[in-house]
């Protein structure tokens, strides 16, 4: 009598309870449950109609909308595979990411249509290009799709080991990875999230997450599974939040630390009247235990933080609150919700190991690297055969983060294997904005690193060596890149240099330059 795990399940469920119940607010448009699957269903349909089979790839680039939330339902119910990309990105990430995933069809957002129209003809396996919202010659309309589809499509048979999302990557090293996310990760990481940070029917969801990071944690179906509202937010900024809040009597929401930066820093007039009680889950970069203490003080709201990775789905840790924690200051509190925390019940076995695979002690002082096993962990990288080795070898996924364990089991990140920044819960390569700027005229050398930064929680700084005769000043490096990157990988520092840190083999110690980040933070 065994049955598939698959979050479709939690859509069965909730239209059969909580039909009537409002479950998606998208500005002034409102839908129950059984109106909101009945459109997933139209959308089912629809995509049938366009050739669309099982395995088959459908990219969505969209902010938070109510079109965005039923390509989560109408696309797996066919067997398809959604493709959800940052919209934060520039075109020719895109046109890479929908090539390498031979997405057949592409779903775009007003705010985006022009950009995307100006490189389709790059995208020669793509059949279709659907206009979530608004028009553009050639394009197809996602409402008029729906007016003409039935609510009837042949459901194929699903197998919880079936893909369900490819989740791109942010590219750290190289090319992005695409990572294949399938029905059971997705059930098990929302079980488990709920387990620890349990919801109900009378919850309502702040969309301040994007549905791209990762499905939005996979929120796009836990708020389901508890038969919760969605509230959909296209746009986060803090006088947005606060008068959505007060208006939909939120209760809950997920955010990046920026977020929670740009909540505790709006203005008294802003804050006036904010709800009480909420409750938040933050990951996407260590949050600041200032930021924490100041939001759970000043607002009322409660704060956990969590961890996890793409690849895992993507929660792995819950910085589970004890009894104990609560004889301590708020300070001291808040100092701990800034650790990484515990495994979740659900999400398998984590350690952190030596170089020699053994754990670290318990000492909060040995580094080693988080390596983790178990039913969230994704199937691999889209054809990548090769990655998807290396990142299981030994029989662990490796994670790529160095961290220390403390002596009551709570793991605690210290830096990043690799020289990833995280700026706003988004992933930046300083591979990648080296290699912009190396193209500068002026610049003969170049170091990018992550430091503290009051909005983002870390951005980007440049280290750079000039040529001779030459100079630069912010201003002009910040013109040059703009051109080139997406805004929230440009540099926010520079820093001239007559050096750059080596080693002997001239590999550059960006550690040396991370070290004097407290003096140059200051400035």
């Amino acid at each position: 009598m065994q049955t598939p795990l698959t979050p479709l399940d939690f859509a069965r469920r909730a239209r059969a309870l909580y039909g009537d119940r409002e479950a998606v607010v998208d500005g002034d448009q409102r839908w129950t449950y059984a109106q909101f699957f009945d459109r997933c269903d139209r959308w089912s349909n629809a995509l049938q109609q366009l050739g669309v089979a099982p395995g088959d790839r459908v990219a969505y680039i969209a902010p938070n909308t109510h079109a965005n939330l039923e390509g989560f339902y109408g696309v797996p119910q066919v067997g398809a595979i959604i493709v959800p990309l940052n919209y934060r990105l520039l075109p020719a990430d895109w046109v890479y990411m929908i090539n390498h995933s031979g997405s057949r069809v592409v779903c775009v957002h007003a705010d985006y249509l022009d950009l995307v129209q100006a490189v389709r003809h790059e995208m020669s396996a793509v059949e279709h290009f659907v206009a979530l919202e608004g028009a553009c010659d050639g394009w197809e309309s996602y409402e008029q799709l729906l007016a003409q589809a039935d609510v009837t499509y042949s459901r194929p048979a699903l197998a919880e080991h079936d893909v369900l999302a490819i989740n791109y990557t942010s590219g750290t090293t190289s090319r992005p990875k695409g990572v294949m996310v399938t029905h059971r990760n997705v059930w098990v990481n929302a079980v488990g999230t709920l387990i620890h940070h349990p919801m109900s029917c009378a919850d309502r969801y702040l969309w301040t997450l994007p549905m791209f990071h990762a499905n939005g944690w996979t929120f796009t179906w836990i708020v389901t599974a508890a038969g919760a509202t969605h509230i959909c937010l296209r746009k986060v900024d803090a006088a947005q939040v606060f008068d959505v809040a007060r208006r939909e009597r939120v209760s809950m929401l997920c955010a990046a630390p920026t977020v929670l930066i740009t909540v505790a820093n709006a203005p008294a007039s802003v804050r006036a009247d904010a709800p009480r009680g909420v409750r938040v889950l933050t990951a996407g970069a260590p949050p600041a235990a200032a930021t924490i203490e100041r939001v759970e003080q000043e607002l009322g709201w409660t704060i956990t933080h969590v961890y996890g990775l793409t690849e895992t789905a993507p929660l792995i840790t819950v910085c589970e609150p004890r009894p104990e924690h609560a004889a301590l200051s708020s300070a001291e509190r808040a100092r701990i919700k800034a650790l990484q925390g515990v495994e979740l019940i659900t999400s398998g076995e984590l350690q952190v190991v030596d170089e020699q695979g053994q754990p670290v002690p318990r000492d909060a002082a040995t580094v080693g690297e988080i390596v983790v096993r178990g039913n969230v962990v994704m199937e691999g990288y889209y054809r990548d055969p090769e990655a998807t080795a290396r990142a299981f070898h030994g029989g662990w996924f490796h994670s790529g983060d160095a961290a220390v364990v403390h002596p009551d089991g709570f793991v605690e990140i210290r830096d990043r294997l690799k020289d990833v920044i995280i700026s706003g819960g988004e992933n930046i390569s300083s591979i990648e904005v080296e290699g912009v700027l190396l193209r500068h005229p002026s610049i003969l050398e170049v170091a990018v690193v992550g430091l503290p930064h009051d909005t983002w929680g870390e951005a980007p700084h440049a280290f750079v060596l000039l040529r001779p005769g030459t100079t630069l000043t912010m201003d002009e490096l910040r013109d040059f890149t703009h051109e080139r990157l997406a805004r929230f990988k440009v540099p926010k520092g520079l820093t001239i240099v007559e050096e750059l840190p080596k080693t002997a083999t001239g590999k550059i110690q960006k550690y040396v330059l991370r070290g004097g980040r407290a003096a140059i933070a200051a400035q």
